[in-house]
């Protein structure tokens, strides 16, 4: 059993994808290759016999289920238990670069045609087909979007071809080896040094601390072609591989294709992977200070531990559950702290879990305010003391309990819907740590036999077998100033924290949720069906609007989102932060419960609480079940008519507001993203980042004048998609949403607020950030329209793609300057005539001359001839695989459901798009290309570092 500890979470960031930037996972170290060949071979918990298991005379493993959910698709995967903890010294980064490799040529597919090919198939690059290396495992990835046997030969054809026949050509190395430097140094970050520091301060000597994988500029700049195939060679063996395919395919075919494509691959000896420790349990008593500017403060302390060699049965699954059951409880106390008006900190966790299989890490993890570490620290430090000394109570146990069997009773009641997704998930966990996925409802049942023997003590005394005792722990700070009294302050604060006198917390103690009845239930007035999908359009005469769409996608799911008028059309030029504080409406809670109360009253109900501006409407959106469509309901109308504007909501606010100015241009791409919306409206104050001070003024007491009007009275349209029953779920919005006095009937137009202007300025800018002296960004952005004319939009949406797959093939493949160029068309109902088109890379400060060129001279390329016929077909068959895949979901159903009275235009669109998108020529791209991005147009953006000249 492998659990990942709080501090190793940051790890997960650091697993690489060739294709596209993605975060990754990582997990412990992969099942051994002797008997047996699954670990439920050895196991007494039931896997999932849906699941069609099975292994090649040459030792490859693989996993077939048939599933459609989506329909008519499927997901193909390929796991190489071979990473970064398995390169040498002089290999650092050499898993990483093979990985990039994969793409870059093999004995039957010429370089660069792997990615080409699957855009012929409607995969598109980075989004359907990617890759990723983490410590121990690389995965390769393919979303088929049907599920047509020739795709699925192609797919399979590619991974082969990435297992047995990379061809790793000497130039394609020299041409890579810029894109995997240049992602390099992409990552130089703050959060990467600082991470840096804490693994060799928590695991001095530990193989994986010197693994990242990324790898060493001095070993990179060293591969060869033939290094490359060397460690390709090592590591990339039959026994090392397994492949999976979930989708909407007969097994037993898909098994024949794995057969005859992978049947010939001859075995070789595999390696066993070296361990990533060590880790030495009897370090202790260290203490670490790591400053940077853009770091918040955090102190954390930790202990080690040997490793638990826990195999998967039902026992360790009744032990974890205890132990989840301990951590859950101690983590609410420090949340519950953290949500005080006067809070000793931002947020704590404490958390066990295995470093690899090399040992075990307990974490406290303190964020607290600047230079308030101490308190924060002595605060967490009580409460974990606390906790071991003096245990649980019965209400807290029960409080887990209820979140645990909710969670479980919803995945037995949905597993037929399960979606490919969840499915290769549990596969990736059976891979990599011998995790069995057993059904979702005989999970049910043992959970529920077991419950009944969970007491407080149970579950204290399993904590206890697992978490390591924080005795004379490593004591690591971080931030942007050093603590006063340095490390011996830091120490005499634990010790101090570790003496104390302890009290019992005060137990709290929850009535019944305070909002069920909102008046007399409301009449409908109107009851249409919309003819083209169906969508059932209700007005009550109140002027709540209702639209519902049944579907049988995902059983015992449904999804709701609540649009309210308003949203940023409130922000104007002399208020433009109206709207800023609105996210944190929730965090003050309701005027009979605050946010805290909620969440204990609520356990065990799947009910969300959020509310977010969009650019026209406060939308609330949430996914729920029908047995608690109703609370659901009730939630969303307690937040409209008494939200609570509790201190604690500020105070977060702001807490939060602190570290987002501190981080504010630590990166190139968080330097361009605040600094862009002024750019381009002329310093307009509703798109443009004010001083800090002018957020630090906001307060509830503001957001309340600002908002307080349209939650009363603003027009409302509610979207409901999923498993419902029409009648039950009118009549429940009739006596929640549907019983609220009178609402205006239609959404206001704002007409004043809806002018947005592009700056007619178009000399270079220049912006500032405080990164590594190498890292720079260019951005060139033209105006372009709004999305009213559906065709116009869509031709735009194509010349993007077009853009895309150009820069991609000019700026990464051929010039090896950029690890992720990207374009970009972003059109908007909401302001008419605005819409923006943009090309940029991020590059080296001294290739931004030739990255500029390559870019105007690939978009002059476009506005001078047509596109090929093949990059056109490359860039389109992806939208259109998108156009046929939309409506395979809840969430995508609700993109059309939510506002289908108030936009029924949209439904239109869609229904129409794809007969339009296919009708586009190259001549069309061409004329949009020569229309919007003309080489005067643009306004060109350099983002440097300070003190760079340009």
């Amino acid at each position: 059993m492998h659990r990942k500890p709080l501090f190793l979470l940051a790890l997960s960031t650091l697993a690489l994808a060739a294709c596209a930037p993605q975060a990754g996972r990582i997990a412990s170290a992969a099942p051994p290759r002797d008997k047996p060949v699954w670990a439920f071979q050895a196991s007494d918990v039931p896997v999932d016999p849906a699941f069609r298991f099975g292994q090649l005379p040459n030792g490859m493993r693989y996993v077939i289920r048939q599933n459609a959910t989506p329909k008519g698709t499927a997901l193909v995967r390929m796991d190489i238990a071979a990473a970064s903890l398995d390169e040498s010294p002089s290999e650092r980064g050499f898993a990483h670069f093979v990985e990039h490799m994969a793409f870059n040529g093999s004995t039957h597919v010429p370089e660069g045609e792997m990615v080409r090919l699957l855009e012929r198939n409607g995969l598109a690059f980075g989004a359907d087909t990617n890759a990723q290396t983490g410590f121990e495992q690389t995965l390769y990835t393919l979303d088929l979007p049907r599920n047509d046997p020739k795709l699925l030969d192609i797919a399979l054809m590619l991974l082969r071809e990435t297992a047995s026949e990379l061809t790793i050509a000497p130039e394609a190395v020299a041409r890579e080896r810029g894109v995997v430097l240049s992602e390099m140094r992409d990552r130089n970050s703050y959060q990467l040094r600082n991470l840096e520091d804490q693994l060799a301060f928590a695991y001095p000597g530990a193989r994986y601390a010197e693994r990242l994988p990324i790898g060493t500029a001095e070993a990179l700049n060293g591969a060869t072609a033939e290094t490359l195939k060397a460690f390709w060679r090592r590591e990339y063996v039959p026994k090392h591989t397994t492949l999976v395919v979930i989708g909407d395919f007969d097994p037993a075919a898909v098994e024949a294709a794995i057969t005859a494509r992978f049947g010939s691959w001859q075995p070789a000896p595999a390696e066993p992977q070296p361990s990533a420790g060590p880790v030495d349990p009897r370090v202790k008593g260290r203490t670490d200070i790591y400053l940077d500017p853009a770091l918040s403060e955090r102190i954390t302390a930790s202990r080690n531990g040997r490793w638990l060699d826990e195999p998967d049965s039902v026992a360790q699954r009744q032990e974890n559950l205890l132990r989840q059951i301990g951590y859950g409880i101690i983590n609410r106390r420090l949340q519950r702290a953290a949500r005080r008006s006067n809070p000793p900190y931002r947020g704590a966790g404490l958390g066990t879990g295995d470093v690899f299989e090399a040992g075990r890490t307990t974490n406290l993890i303190v964020d607290t305010v600047d230079g308030q570490w101490q308190r924060g620290l002595v605060s967490a430090a009580e409460d974990y003391r606390r906790a071991l000394s003096l245990g649980f109570t019965t209400a807290e146990v029960a409080e887990q309990i209820a979140n645990i069997r909710t969670a479980s009773q919803n995945e037995a009641a949905s597993a037929s819907t399960r979606s490919n997704g969840v499915l290769v998930g549990a596969v990736i966990v059976l891979i990599r740590n011998d995790l069995i996925p057993a059904t979702p409802q005989s999970s049910l049942e043992r959970l529920e036999a077991f419950i009944p023997r969970i007491t407080p003590e149970s579950v204290l005394a399993a904590l206890k077998r697992e978490a390591v005792v924080l005795d004379d722990p490593l004591l690591r700070f971080q931030g942007r100033d050093a603590p006063a009294g340095g490390a011996t302050a830091i120490r005499t604060a634990w010790n101090r924290a570790m003496r104390g006198a302890l009290a019992r917390d005060a137990a709290t103690t929850s009535a019944g949720f305070g909002y069920t009845d909102f008046g007399p239930a409301g009449t409908v007035v109107s009851d249409t069906r919309e003819p083209a999908l169906g969508i059932r359009q209700i007005r009550f005469a109140n002027g709540v609007r209702l639209n519902l769409k049944q579907t049988d996608l995902e059983k015992e799911r449904i999804a709701v989102q609540l649009s309210v008028d308003g949203g940023e059309l409130l922000d104007t030029r002399l208020n433009p932060l109206a709207t800023e504080m609105t996210g944190m409406l929730p965090v003050g809670g309701l005027g009979k419960h605050s946010q805290d109360e909620l969440q204990s009253l609520l356990a065990g109900r799947t009910v969300g609480a959020n509310l977010s501006a969009t650019p026209e409407t406060f939308v609330s959106s949430a996914q729920t079940t029908p047995r608690d469509l109703e609370l659901q309901l009730q939630v969303l109308t307690a937040f409209l008519t008494d939200p609570g504007y509790r201190r604690e909501g500020e105070v977060q606010y702001r807490l939060n507001n602190n570290n987002f100015f501190a981080q504010l241009r630590a990166t190139p791409s968080s330097a361009l993203s605040n600094r862009i919306g002024g750019i381009l409206s002329d310093e307009d104050p509703r798109f443009t980042l004010q001083p800090q001070g002018a957020y630090r003024a906001l307060t509830f007491a503001t957001l309340k004048a600002d908002l307080a009007d349209r939650l009363a009275h603003g027009a409302i349209e509610l979207g409901i998609v999923g498993d419902i029953d029409e009648a039950q779920a009118i009549a429940l919005v009739a006596r929640t949403l549907g019983a609220l006095p009178g609402r205006e009937p239609d959404f206001r137009a704002y007409s004043d607020n809806r002018i947005r202007a592009f700056t007619a300025n178009r000399s270079p800018r220049v912006v500032r950030h405080t990164g590594p002296k190498d890292q720079a960004i260019v951005q060139l952005i033209w105006p372009t329209r709004d999305d009213r004319d559906p065709l116009e939009d869509l031709k735009l949406d194509l010349l993007q793609r077009v853009v895309q797959i150009e820069l991609t093939e000019t700026i990464r493949e051929k010039l090896g300057k950029a690890y992720s160029p990207g374009a970009r068309s972003s059109t908007t109902f909401t302001w008419p005539g605005y819409g923006t088109f943009s090309a940029s890379a991020s590059v080296d400060v001294h290739e931004i001359p030739a990255t500029r060129a390559a870019i105007i001279e690939t978009l002059a390329e476009l506005r001078n001839q047509p596109v090929s016929e093949d990059i056109l077909l490359r860039a389109r068959q992806p939208l259109l695989e998108a156009y046929d895949n939309a409506l395979k979901s809840n969430r995508g159903w609700l993109s059309l459901v939510d506002r289908a009275q108030t936009e029924d235009d949209r439904i239109d669109r869609f229904l129409k798009a794809r007969e339009r998108l296919a009708k586009l020529t190259a001549a069309d791209v061409r004329a949009a290309a020569q229309r919007f991005l003309t080489p005067e147009g643009a306004v060109q953006i350099t983002v440097l570092p300070e003190g760079v000249e340009p």
